[in-house]
């Protein structure tokens, strides 16, 4: 139970502290972030594979291999579902917001091509229902 607190308390620190950081050396500095971005990626990718290696590196013995290969099995199915989720939604809004931005521009020049320019909004969107299609294949 300590081991999961510490490894939680960690992965917060890891998000805080290089945000923290950039809030300090904003006034001072301009062109920060991308330090600050590849510094939390570093670190909570670091605490994440720390973790993993916590975690998974117990003893097992034969008797038990079904049950812990089980629970490990849907741990990292859900992560797949979520990682597959939260890239598609992220992926649609990217192309969502490029899509309805140009359809807008047109269509306050010419009304008649509204319907084309949603077409193109709607496929945008299809990008976000295809990886929750995925989650639930993964899931399922």
């Amino acid at each position: 139970m300590a081991l999961k607190i510490t490894i939680v308390i960690t992965l917060i620190l890891s998000i805080i502290i290089p945000f923290g950081s950039f809030l300090i050396q904003r006034k001072k500095s301009k062109g920060g972030l991308k330090a600050t971005l590849a510094c939390n990626a570093f670190f909570f990718f670091t605490t994440l594979i720390i973790a993993d290696v916590l975690i998974f590196s117990g003893k097992v013995s034969a008797a038990e291999a079904e049950t812990v290969t089980a629970a490990a099995t849907d741990g990292w199915k859900y992560i797949a579902a979520a990682l597959s989720t939260g890239l598609s939604c992220i992926g649609g809004g990217i192309a969502v917001a490029s899509a309805a931005s140009a359809a807008l521009g047109a269509i306050s020049e010419d009304a008649s091509i509204m319907g084309k320019s949603l077409i193109f909004v709607a496929l945008a969107e299809g990008i976000a229902l295809y990886g929750l299609i995925v989650s639930f294949t993964i899931l399922g």
